[in-house]
């Protein structure tokens, strides 16, 4: 692939060139899960009833929407990385509208639809500003505003679990830099539960979560021309003990090329072979607290659900 050719490319399909160019083990990002249909996808994802992550961040947070808008004190805008349609924002919205607070919330996503979704369901409570970015880019837009209250940043859903635990330090270390001294950071993070549990929750019997992961498949054929057969691939969803996580992979039914025109490129698959496509890791309660410690924040509450092990975690920047 010549430079000239490298330069026109998407990042999409440079990071789809790099991953499927691994030695032993061709991975794809989960950004790339979060196009307009992954997006609706997912959202059917969180109704499923395998699915109690979703739930008990939303039951946390219509519990304790007011604690944690008592523990950061009057703020000046909510922003949310990867935010979707925003439906369990709406709490801390509210809460701060039941306290006076006039913010602004700025929602990030890369999917113009969520956030118009999101927009219309939030917009009845405060100015929404949404920003249609990667998630640190769209924060430094917002971090150059200035502003004499402190921000409050959401990052829910346990998107964090995507990280692996060696990028973890350096996430929250870019974080930090984002943000002003007296900053909030409010975390969900999936803990550590029954495997049986934990699985069913990423490979439900209704197919939503295989769907869901075959769309990776589907988006390059759409966006880059290539000849996936998403019937030749199957969803797999995988317990990975010593690392603690849940492993997402597609595995290929028989042994197959797909080409990729634009990368001028074709990728040769063995049967049983996969693309891993996500890992969601499972964290012990204090795990994330001690790790903040260590890279510029300071725990300053932490509250956990009792029916699906999970938790709200909230830093402030120090």
């Amino acid at each position: 692939m010549s430079t000239s050719t490298a330069v026109q490319l998407s990042q999409f399909a440079l990071d789809v060139a790099d991953g499927f160019s691994l030695p032993g083990q061709k991975k794809l990002s989960p950004r790339y899960f979060y196009d307009d249909l992954g997006s609706s996808l997912f959202e059917a994802i969180t109704l499923l009833p395998e699915y109690g992550l979703t739930r008990a961040g939303e039951r946390l947070l219509k519990a304790h929407a007011g604690d944690i808008l008592a523990s950061t004190g009057p703020v000046a805008a909510v922003a949310e990385l990867g935010s979707g349609s925003g439906i369990k924002t709406r709490h801390i919205l509210k809460a701060a509208l039941r306290l006076g607070d006039a913010v602004t919330y700025y929602p990030i996503d890369v999917s113009a639809g969520a956030l118009t979704m999101c927009e219309r369901q939030n917009s009845d409570l405060t100015t929404v500003a949404p920003i249609c970015d990667d998630w640190m880019d769209g924060l430094a837009q917002i971090a150059r505003q200035k502003n004499n209250k402190p921000l409050l940043l959401l990052f829910l859903g346990s998107s964090i679990g995507n990280l692996s635990r060696g990028e973890l330090p350096g996430f929250l270390q870019t974080i930090r830099a984002h943000l002003r001294t007296g900053d909030y950071f409010l975390l969900e993070v999936d803990l550590v539960k029954e495997v049986s549990r934990m699985l069913a929750a990423y490979d439900d019997p209704t197919g939503v979560t295989a769907a869901f992961n075959l769309n990776l498949l589907g988006r390059m054929n759409r966006e880059l021309d290539a000849n996936f057969d998403l019937l030749a691939f199957k969803h797999e969803a995988r317990w990975n003990s010593q690392e603690r996580r849940i492993e997402m992979h597609l595995q290929s039914q028989r042994n197959q090329s797909v080409s990729i025109p634009p990368l001028d490129a074709t990728f040769y698959f063995r049967q049983g072979e996969t693309i891993w496509t996500e890992s969601s890791h499972k964290f012990a309660a204090n795990e994330l607290s001690s790790l903040a410690v260590e890279n510029g924040f300071s725990p300053a509450s932490t509250w956990v659900d009792k029916e699906w092990p999970f938790a709200e975690v909230l830093l402030q920047a120090v």
